[in-house]
């Protein structure tokens, strides 16, 4: 039996309106003519100037109040936490170290200007004191080039310089961490920096991959990230800034409010002026199992070795699942 062909009456659906314009504007889309009213134009003026009709998220005002900490403190946390997961980071190797130690040419050039100063001004204390620092920077610049083949050790690790499972990250300045950072430029790999806003302009480092460069407000939310995903902690020669960045990491591991971490303190002979650890064991401040929170390194080889070969004895990995790299 032939089924009856069905005749549907011509598609009478009108055309999709513009997802913009409009061709008629609607009432609101013009202010209030002076004609109507002569003082509407001051009035509205005096509305759209005023600090209750900015966006609230756009209200930099606003969102710089004490009132408004808290969003700023989430705000810190969670920009860097979708950029770093959006890259497929997992894990990283954190670098500290002296922002005055620079790369060895340039350390060499500021101790013969101020020989070139000294031989006109022979006298000047503060030449003599000034010329005496560089030299001793100098002598410390080695660990320049120690901090750049640590870089490119982290680069190359895991399947190559394209694996961004594991990734360098450092503090985003220069001297031990520009070097760190140029490690893993000069080898292809991404590597992360994290800075700081500061009452005095600070520049990152130009080797810092640009999409994982971030600039935090809070001191706290920045440790916190430092921390967040480390399998290493590497401290070079350096002053406040790393002191305590590593005695926040140690104190961490010493009470098991994180689970533990390898802890490289690079350079013995200043590390142990610096800080006197069998002082503390023998004065009773820190327990005779602290000591052994850290180890010491001189070459980027031994760190690196180390640090593989701690994770080996505690059975942890450096690396995770397979990066899934970012939409081009």
């Amino acid at each position: 039996m032939k089924r009856k062909k069905v005749h549907h009456a011509p598609l009478r659906a009108p055309s999709p309106a513009h997802p913009h314009t409009r061709q008629v504007p609607l009432p609101w889309h013009c202010p209030k003519p002076a004609e109507e009213d002569p003082n509407a134009p001051h009035c509205l003026r005096a509305i759209l100037d005023s600090p209750s009709y900015r966006q609230a998220d756009q209200d930099i005002d606003y969102l710089n109040q004490d009132e408004t900490r808290g969003l700023r403190l989430q705000l810190d946390y969670e920009k860097t936490e979708l950029f770093l997961s959006r890259h497929g980071v997992r894990h990283t190797v954190v670098a500290f170290g002296s922002t005055r130690i620079p790369e060895p040419a340039t350390a060499r050039r500021r101790v013969e200007r101020l020989l070139a100063q000294l031989d006109i001004n022979p006298e000047d204390p503060e030449l003599s004191r000034q010329l005496a620092v560089a030299e001793r920077l100098e002598a410390k610049s080695h660990y320049y080039d120690i901090a750049h083949e640590l870089g490119q050790l982290v680069g190359n690790s895991g399947s190559g310089p394209g694996d961004c499972r594991l990734l360098l990250m450092t503090g985003g300045g220069p001297g031990i961490m520009e070097a760190a950072n140029r490690g893993a430029y000069d080898c292809g790999a991404k590597s992360i920096g994290l800075n700081i806003n500061l009452p005095h302009e600070q520049f990152p480092n130009p080797y810092i991959t640009p999409e994982l460069c971030f600039r935090f407000h809070y001191f706290a939310l920045r440790k916190l990230h430092f921390l967040l995903r480390t399998r290493a902690l590497v401290a070079f020669p350096g002053g406040y800034g790393t002191l305590d960045e590593l005695f926040e990491t140690l104190t961490l591991i010493q009470t098991r409010k994180i689970k533990p971490v390898p802890v490289v303190l690079v350079g013995e002979r200043f590390w142990r002026r610096a800080v006197d650890v069998d002082f503390l064991v023998d004065e009773g401040v820190i327990d005779e199992e602290d000591r052994d929170l850290f180890w010491y390194a001189e070459t980027a080889p031994e760190i690196w070795n180390g640090i593989l070969q701690w994770h080996e004895v505690n059975g942890t990995s450096l690396f995770t699942e397979a990066c899934v790299p970012p939409p081009s």
